[in-house]
């Protein structure tokens, strides 16, 4: 039998997990696989109820905010600009129905899979961690909270509050890709997601390069943004990775794939979407 209690208001959450050290429980579709790989904690503290963690996402002060306990499908069925699209194609993909239905954003960030569907096209939009405990609140770039493998930033006594991601301004678009042994249900072999955005003399301004599945967390790809940037769209419709932009992915050999297969599947899907991106916004454009 395990320790549960259930917090009704943010400030009585931070007040509970002072008190007794429970972990934090959102949609919960990771607690079991968690218990049968050892995981041991002293009771749940339920924050599924807490209205401040919900709501909807939402445009604030030059910002989308997405609160921590919006789940998948409300994230695939929101009506959101073409700067989400990688996001909500990675929602798509998180598990089957009935997990995308429970299961959070804040809780898939908390668990750090290295293949979190969700995480990668995050990070690819550059999101911000919102937390908060009996220190206060404070905000940590997604790429610098997620440490690895079910491994975060976050103090045992603060829970993710909501993710934020900047607004894009002028011609935008994003992508996610995702490479399994299998169409659905499927952890992925390599996932990628790719944001762009332009001026209207089709330069490139901002952009963002995620890849999932290739390390013990997902990463940006930093120098192939820097270089990217700049960039007029017609070259970038031809852009292509360096071995050295992809120095930073550490994959592995397994019974499903070989490091080598997962790193030049990053670099096509990487190079695939940023050109179509690419091409998307020179047509705009003209």
């Amino acid at each position: 039998m395990m320790n549960y209690v259930l917090a009704e208001t943010l400030a009585d959450a931070v007040r509970l997990q002072k008190e007794t050290g429970y972990a934090f429980l959102a949609g919960g579709t990771d607690v079991y696989p968690a218990l049968e790989h050892g995981w041991r904690p002293k009771g749940l503290l339920d924050i599924s109820r807490l209205a401040e963690l919900s709501g909807g996402i939402r445009p604030q002060g030059g910002w989308w905010v997405i609160p921590a306990m919006t789940t998948w499908t409300q994230v695939a069925q929101a009506k959101l600009p073409p700067q989400f699209d990688c996001l909500r194609a990675a929602a798509a993909e998180v598990g089957g129905r009935q997990i995308q239905n429970q299961g959070t954003v804040g809780g898939n960030i908390c668990n750090a899979s290295p293949a979190a569907d969700g995480v990668t096209a995050l990070m690819a939009l550059d999101a911000r961690v919102v937390v908060t405990g009996p220190a206060g609140e404070r905000e940590v770039p997604l790429h610098e909270f997620v440490l690895g493998n079910r491994k975060t930033a976050a103090r045992a006594d603060e829970l993710v509050v909501s993710v934020k991601v900047r607004a894009a301004g002028g011609l935008h678009a994003s992508a996610f890709s995702k490479h399994g042994s299998r169409r659905y249900l499927v952890i992925s072999l390599v996932m990628t997601a790719s944001f762009i955005e332009a001026d209207a003399r089709g330069r490139v301004t901002g952009c963002g390069i995620a890849v999932g599945a290739c390390a013990p967390r997902s990463l940006r790809l930093f120098p192939a943004e820097a270089r990217l940037k700049g960039m007029g769209l017609a070259q970038a419709a031809a852009f292509s990775l360096t071995d050295a932009e992809l120095e930073v992915l550490t994959p592995i050999d397994d019974v499903r794939a070989t490091a080598a297969f997962r790193r030049r599947m990053a670099r096509e899907l990487v190079e695939r979407d940023i050109r179509a991106m690419a091409r998307q916004l020179q047509s705009e454009l003209n």
